[in-house]
């Protein structure tokens, strides 16, 4: 399963891109917003630290407008994918852009009917929004079985990136799902890294060499 980054902040995406399991990036107007940089710029300098997608959001809602914003973004670097609202304007948009091209991921998916649309439509990912089901006691990951059952179905093409990671285990029950690709903020890949047993474990080591270089200093030491 491939890994991409959420964030737009590019200390975080150089940190993960050197750990060598950043396979791409997602944004959104919301993470731009918080770099208080140019969009355009800041798009340019993402794309350039990783060869993966990287996902920018349209702003507009109607159908022409979608279309016009999604082309401009594409021309800023060739692994720009345009994230589009899974919403009819949405759609309809998806369906020009990929005759042209343009690489889309529909985003804001809730349910396995929306997602059968999008693979329709021709979208090269569809971000279901796991987390927030789980905000609402309701079982998010089912969302993703359910689309990986149809997309199995009938061969769509159209990659299931997980999205609105909240934890590891959305990660790992993902993998387990057969889910494409997981986007995931930057303290959950740090989550996945560290486990308190592992900690435990390099504690002792240590404190066993540590033993070890004592009594070779003594030996040393006795020696002379």
């Amino acid at each position: 399963m491939k890994i991409f980054i959420d964030t737009a902040n590019v200390r975080e995406i150089k940190e993960a891109v050197s750990m060598g399991i950043v396979d791409g990036v997602t944004t959104n107007p919301t993470l731009v917003a918080k770099e208080n940089r140019s969009m355009t710029e800041l798009l340019e300098e993402i794309c350039a630290l990783v060869s993966g997608p990287v996902s920018a959001e349209v702003i507009s809602l109607q159908t022409e407008e979608m279309v016009s914003e999604a082309r401009k973004l594409s021309r800023i670097a060739k692994n720009i994918v345009v994230k589009i609202p899974l919403i009819k304007e949405g759609l309809q948009a998806v369906r020009v852009l990929s005759r042209e091209g343009i690489k889309t991921n529909v985003t804001l998916c809730f349910s396995p009917s929306q997602a059968l649309l999008a693979a329709k439509v021709g979208a090269d990912f569809i971000s279901p929004f796991i987390g927030r089901f789980d905000d609402i006691s309701q079982e998010g990951m089912d969302l993703i079985r359910n689309i990986k059952l149809i997309y199995s179905n009938y061969n769509f093409k159209t990659e299931i990136i997980v999205a609105s990671v909240r934890n590891p285990m959305h990660i790992v029950e993902a993998a387990k799902i057969g889910a494409d690709i997981a986007t995931v903020p930057f303290a959950v890949i740090e989550q996945l890294i560290k486990h308190p047993l592992t900690d435990i474990g390099i504690q002792r080591f240590l404190k066993d060499w540590e033993k070890v270089s004592q009594i070779q200093t003594q030996k040393v030491s006795s020696a002379r």
